[in-house]
């Protein structure tokens, strides 16, 4: 698919040539090198198909000279990095800008039917056309991908020849040459149609091509290809099952994306010079000896004083994990949404901060009795804050939200010191419920019974994509997960329509653990939607008061019910219950779980059991 037109600054997609002289290919925005288009993703402009080259100091890989450095020290700390960069963002006179190389280099012509690679056609210098007939080329509608993020070229001679060669291709052994045509019978795999002139393997059709097994019957396995990274960088040594995937398809590339609010004592962007030395800092316990350290580093006096840099140390080492044993990073990444929920829930007033501070949290005026029925407690006007969302890694063929570490490919051959991010501002309400009320309810055996399907099935599906069982992330399905989750989505549809954001602008943060209970609905987009103030003034208690008895109202009924009420399964792998696009599901970009483990009957109940529902008193039910 074509990257849509940009808007403001863009980041330029150019192929890989010389140097400081790059054409330039076409444009996407800069959210998209992270969410869409981002290290090891297929791009197509106009005719022509690309992958997004990696990160490593190469002269085909991103420049990004011009690109701002983002500084957030307590996800850099746990991605393992110094710091953050913005996509590169190109105009006329600029050097930045993304790198490709071209992928897949198997085309087609439509004239001549010959399939081969793109070389092999003889285009005139910086054009896609075969050197005979003079029409434009088709590159491959079909690669192949295997689950550790490997990236490969279609057999195309193997699966005409059914052989598991994997070099005679290149070396012209059976000396024909492969042709590619459509019959026009059918739109369906059957009609497209391979054969090769040596005549010793019959025309064969791409039926059966993406089976899981089509590919391992024949004997082939991943070789490890990572084209992205270019050809001075070796395979890897893989052997994996491969799979035949459409070229466009969104299970070729899924980002991994890891995100942080700023928030005291880092959230001072006057801190930013020392965003470098932290590391260095650490190794130093008493005063005077960071002082003679900055000194040295600064030349002179530091641009942050002494006393802050202590505080920050010391509520840094306190986020270090007690015991010998390293943490994993699944607990660290806990561990930093514990310290913004701590914060969210202490408030940061704005009259105790200069200017610089970039995280603003402070109890409403209104009386907070009112929320007291509803089992919510606990609210705060997030009038400032700043969101850090990095790109970490990417997936294919699996769930971002359901791969193990060892599933996810990084950004460029070697360790990086920085990684490619967005930097967001917004403002929010959070809002907590009440652990007693709670507590009551998640005993039931009847909320227990929903959930335990729900994560049954969440369970299988994590298995089936894991490949390797003990590796398996347990599924973070619990009651009072699904119950602020399917909260968060209500909301953010209510909030569309009192507010004046597009849902699309509005983002959840869950905050469910044993110890924790809360949500934040924020908005935190680098779109036109921007921050308008409309949505914290949602949290005065009167408001909110009215606000979550519509949006709890609104959820009783959908338009699919009462098959969406009843149905024992929904969604993917059976890993919803009472939810679909009529009713709580949202757009992808505002949802933390890709629109899975959702129950709106955990909410208002069910016609057959009333109470399952948490709200189901205040309702009057």
């Amino acid at each position: 698919m074509t990257p849509p037109p940009a808007r403001r600054r863009r980041t330029g997609a150019t192929g890989a040539a010389p140097a400081h002289n790059l054409p330039k290919r076409g444009t996407v925005r800069r959210a998209q090198a992270i969410t869409t288009y981002g290290v090891g993703s297929l791009i197509a402009v106009d005719h022509e198909s690309f992958v997004v080259s990696g990160l490593d100091k190469a002269e085909d890989s991103w420049d990004v000279h011009e690109a701002p450095k983002i500084h957030e020290r307590r996800l850099a700390r746990l991605l393992a990095v110094d710091y953050f960069r913005l996509p590169p963002a190109s105009d006329d006179n600029s050097k930045d800008g993304l790198r490709v190389r071209r992928f897949p280099l198997m085309h087609s012509c439509p004239q001549c039917n010959e399939l081969q690679r793109h070389r092999d056609f003889n285009p005139p210098a910086g054009r896609s056309v075969c050197g005979t007939c003079e029409v434009e080329l088709v590159p491959s509608r079909f690669v192949v991908a295997c689950e550790a993020g490997h990236l490969d070229e279609f057999p195309y001679w193997q699966w005409v020849h059914r052989s598991t060669d994997r070099g005679a291709a290149a070396l012209g052994q059976c000396g024909g040459k492969l042709k590619l045509r459509t019959s026009g019978h059918t739109s369906s795999l059957r009609s497209i149609l391979v054969s090769c002139t040596c005549g010793k393997a019959p025309e064969v059709s791409m039926e059966g091509s993406f089976r899981r097994t089509a590919l391992k019957d024949l004997g082939l396995r991943c070789r490890g290809a990572r084209p992205w990274l270019g050809t001075s960088v070796p395979a890897e040594e893989c052997g994996l099952p491969l799979r035949t995937l459409q070229r466009g398809s969104s299970a070729v590339w899924q980002p991994v994306l890891k995100s942080a609010l700023s928030i005291p004592p880092w959230s001072d962007s006057r801190t930013d010079p020392l965003a470098e030395h932290w590391e260095a800092l650490r190794q130093y316990d008493r005063r005077e000896h960071v002082e003679i350290y900055l000194k040295g580093v600064f030349k002179g006096e530091c641009p942050v004083p002494l006393d802050e840099v202590m505080v920050l140390l010391d509520a840094e080492r306190e986020e270090d994990p007690d015991g010998a044993e390293a943490p994993t990073f699944d607990h660290r990444y806990r561990a930093l949404r514990n310290k913004e929920y701590e914060r969210l829930v202490a408030g940061n007033d704005e009259s105790e901060h200069s200017r610089d501070e970039q995280f603003i949290c402070e109890t409403p005026l209104g009386d907070q009795r009112v929320l007291g029925p509803l089992g919510v407690t606990g609210p705060m006007l997030v009038k400032k804050l700043r969101e850090v969302r990095a790109l970490k890694a990417f997936t294919r063929l699996a769930d971002p939200d359901s791969t193990t570490d060892s599933k996810e490919m990084p950004l460029a051959g070697s360790p990086l010191r920085w990684l490619p991010a967005m930097e967001v501002r917004g403002e929010g309400v959070f809002l907590r419920l009440d652990e007693k009320q709670l507590g009551t309810w998640e005993k039931a055996a009847a909320v227990a019974g929903r959930i335990e399907r729900m994560r049954s099935a969440h369970q299988r599906v994590l298995e089936q994509r894991a490949g390797d069982p003990s590796r398996v992330v347990p599924s973070p399905a619990t009651p009072r997960m699904v119950l602020l989750h399917t909260l968060a989505h209500i909301l953010i549809n209510e909030w569309s329509l009192e507010a004046g954001y597009p849902a699309a602008a509005l983002r959840e943060r869950l905050y469910a653990t044993d110890d924790m209970a809360g949500v934040l609905v924020y908005t935190a987009t680098s779109d036109s939607a921007g921050s308008l103030g409309g949505l914290v003034a949602q949290g005065e208690p009167e408001l909110l008061d009215r606000t979550v008895r519509s949006a709890v109202r609104r959820a009783e009924w959908c338009s699919s019910d009462p098959l969406c009420m009843e149905t024992e399964a929904s969604g993917a792998g059976g890993t919803n219950l009472a939810a679909c696009h009529a009713c709580v599901m949202l757009p992808e970009t505002s949802c933390e779980h890709n629109n899975i483990l959702l129950d709106r009957a955990l909410l208002v109940g069910t016609p057959d059991d009333p109470q399952v529902g948490f709200f189901a008193n205040s309702l009057g039910r």
